[in-house]
């Protein structure tokens, strides 16, 4: 594990400290995460340094070979090193400072080193979010979204996953299949018959579903949700800042915010609000530039990216390490996700194609 020398040098090549060194280094594991291990470092100087970080956090691949199996299929990790080598200047979201971004494209080893963005809190996906903070997450959606929004240069990046990509379709498609049954021994009793239904449906219609995206494009974030959030509290942090980049692609903005509305809200709350919220995308988006997506095609765009959450809950649940946790998340996330997609009549859009 990193010393003091390693971080003097980190942080010196960042820029974010000049001739002084870290002389002690204090480890605790934060965060949630079941693809990457999160770290927090407090660090002492030999000398006073008020401009430089009291503490940074550091992300690692997962310790769980399962955690690391899937990230490495899916290029999860070399996605993150790259969009904040890459991308992260060119977006206008709000992130974490990154000090320092690399990976062994061979081992898949990674690490990336963050400001530490405490006393902010992590969102729960558990329990939901307040309206607030979910208009607060779609102004920051449109930030990510706008400022390549029809930019063709995304299409020339090798490892951004690229829309309606044929191989990597067919990959998804066959991964949900082949992972279907597993989620319906653990989570089917839970579920109407409707949705599980739509959930065979969908398997046999995804290839289709998961090709059917038109342009224009833009970066997306692939899994924009409350657990990938940290909000500010009443000690201090910024108001919404957004982390966890390994599913960075280049798709469409509306998958996005469909995910995010059906996820991040219990499901009353959802429906209350739901248009709301996306009105509030929508406008957003309009206001940062976007003159070439009109309201009704967003409205008829959101009602078929609804399965973007079923999508993420049948692969996702069956390939990371289970723990408590994970299980109250599992069940929360599809509870939503079916619910979302059945109250848009999504089965009905893959009947139609």
């Amino acid at each position: 594990m990193a010393d003091g020398r390693w971080f003097t040098e980190v942080l010196q090549y960042a820029g974010v400290l000049s001739d002084a060194a870290v002389t002690r280094v204090k480890r605790q594991r934060i965060g949630t995460g079941q693809i990457g291990q999160n770290v927090a470092f407090s660090l002492t100087y030999d000398r006073t340094v008020p401009d430089a970080p009291t503490s940074v956090v550091g992300k690692f691949p997962s310790p769980e070979p399962q955690g690391q199996a899937a990230a490495k299929m899916f290029r999860l990790y070399e996605r993150e090193v790259r969009f904040y080598q890459e991308i992260a200047a060119t977006v206008d979201i709000r992130i974490p400072a990154c000090y320092l971004a690399d990976i062994d494209l061979d081992t898949s080893d990674f690490v990336l080193i963050f400001e530490d963005l405490r006393p902010a809190v992590q969102g729960n996906q558990i329990a939901g979010c307040s309206l607030d903070e979910a208009m607060l997450a779609m102004d920051e959606l449109a930030g990510l979204h706008a400022p390549r929004w029809g930019d063709p240069a995304l299409a020339d990046i090798e490892w951004l996953s690229q829309p309606n990509d044929a191989q990597s379709t067919a990959m998804i498609a066959a991964a949900y299949q082949s992972l279907w049954p597993g989620f319906v021994t653990q989570y089917g009793s839970l579920l109407s018959s409707d949705a599980l239904a739509l959930g065979e449906k969908f398997g046999a219609s995804l290839n289709d579903w998961g090709r059917s995206r038109t342009p224009p494009y833009c970066v997306i974030h692939g899994d924009y949700r409350l657990d990938n959030m940290m909000f500010g509290s009443e000690e201090g942090g910024y108001p919404l800042t957004t982390v966890d980049w390994q599913t960075v692609a280049h798709g469409s903005g509306i998958l996005d915010a469909a995910y995010f509305i059906g996820n991040g809200l219990r499901v009353p709350d959802r429906r209350a609000h739901e248009m709301d919220l996306l009105k509030r995308y929508y406008d957003a988006l309009i206001a940062r530039g976007v003159d070439d997506y009109e309201w009704e095609r967003c409205i008829a765009d959101y009602k078929g990216a609804t399965l973007s959450g079923v999508l993420m809950v049948v692969i996702a649940s069956q390939v990371v390490a289970s723990d408590e946790r994970g299980d109250a998340l599992w069940v929360a996330w599809a509870e939503r996700s079916f619910a979302h997609a059945i109250d848009n009549q999504a089965g009905d859009i893959l009947t139609r194609r």
